[in-house]
């Protein structure tokens, strides 16, 4: 019985996605020929408003114009703390599996801050230092 409406659900769902894409490519192409079937296009400002972002103009941010001695010290300041704890760990883990200590809380909690300490690194480095 469970699996009767679980399958009709499916069904149900899988005909209403294809409803809604077939819906929405006829949508499209019904779109695309009442554009196609205009003669002359219309100058509405529109070429101002692309070029206006087609300017190369290169601001810097705030983020970016930080020197690079400073960016560099602030990368070991959080490569430090991440080595501590991908060492403490490291040594929980030994003491978890080789030895049998009950260190298993304390040892993903240290693993959670490692994994978010190494992505937040990560995601800095290559902000700063990755156009070089």
């Amino acid at each position: 019985m469970l699996q009767d409406f679980v399958s009709r659900t499916v069904r149900f769902l899988l005909t209403l996605v294809f409803s809604v894409v077939a819906l929405a490519s006829v949508c499209a192409t019904a779109a695309e020929n009442s554009n196609t079937s205009e003669s002359a296009p219309k100058n509405d400002g529109t070429m101002e408003v692309i070029g206006a972002f087609a300017k190369n103009e290169v601001v810097k941010s705030e983020i970016v114009a930080i020197p690079d001695q400073k960016k560099r010290l602030i990368m070991f300041f959080m490569g430090v703390p991440l080595l501590v704890f991908i060492l403490v760990t490291a040594g929980l883990g030994i003491a978890l599996g080789v030895y049998g200590k009950r260190v298993y809380v304390p040892h993903m909690i240290c693993a959670g801050l490692s994994v978010t300490l190494a992505i937040a690194h990560a995601v800095v480095g290559i902000v700063w230092f990755y156009p070089f």
